[in-house]
């Protein structure tokens, strides 16, 4: 590396870390724009603790632009490091999907699969999904099924969508769930089976369907699942737009 290279490096690394989110977000750009094995360190490391939505996609697309040899082995250490913060672990496991390197699958245990922390039993899901192995989907599917009825409307949405993407493995989990004795099971297997006919329909409108099919005796509101889209669960979005990103993130903090 030049000295040149070696300043431009360095200054790329401070801008990460600069009070206003759009230089942090055109620093991460930049980085994805220009790969170097050098700024992989600073990118995982900011990811850690990047308090904008739009500034963290934008570092996962940067990671997802270095040599995966170098930069997946990193990521597993993050997973495997039980100090690091929550967001660590799931932006991590988020950055893992878009890699799409299967060396990594070993990595996400049930430890994250059935974590309490939604963003990081999310991001583990999508990985799952992404980097399962050959003729591991079924079981996969198991163990996702397990949590149906579980948790908020997001979390439950999530986990339907990663059973939609693979496809006739989690159909099949979805549709044994239907038969569980417990209504919120059923109709959360149900609005993914609705899901995997009609991937394109909003699934609080699955979910209202699932509900009205039980009615009566459900017990439970279906207002309370009807829970208008956001941003916040595209994920995906800003990391396969960056310039969009770029646009959205010149205002002020995201989530």
């Amino acid at each position: 590396m030049t000295d040149s290279s070696r300043d431009t490096t360095a200054l790329l690394g401070e801008a990460l870390g600069a009070a206003d989110p759009s230089v942090r977000l055109r620093a991460a750009l930049h980085a994805g724009t220009r790969p170097d094995p050098g700024l992989i360190d600073p990118l995982i490391a900011r990811c850690a603790v990047e308090p904008d939505f739009y500034v963290r996609d934008m570092l996962t697309w940067a990671l997802t632009r270095q040599p995966p040899e170098r930069t997946v082995p990193l990521l597993v250490s993050v997973l495997n490091d039980d100090a690091a913060p929550p967001q660590a672990h799931a932006q991590a496991l988020h950055t893992l999907s878009k890699i799409g390197d299967r060396s990594a699958w070993n990595v996400i245990g049930p430890r994250f699969l059935n974590s309490p922390d939604d963003d990081i039993a999310r991001a583990a899901w999508r990985a799952a999904v992404a980097l399962v192995p050959d003729g591991q989907a079924p079981a996969l599917a198991g163990t996702l099924a397990a949590r149906f009825g579980a948790g908020g409307f997001e979390r439950r949405r999530s986990l339907s969508r990663a059973l939609a993407a693979l496809g006739a493995p989690g159909a099949a989990a979805a549709e044994a769930a239907t038969h569980s004795p417990d209504p919120r099971v059923v109709a959360h297997a149900e609005a993914t089976l609705r899901l995997v006919a009609d991937p394109d329909a909003a699934f609080d409108d699955h979910v209202a369907a699932a509900w009205r099919l039980l009615a009566p005796g459900a017990g439970v509101d279906v207002a309370e699942d009807a829970v208008v889209e956001s941003d916040a669960e595209h994920p995906d979005d800003a990391a396969e737009h960056p310039d969009d990103a770029a646009g959205r993130s010149d205002g002020a903090e995201s989530r």
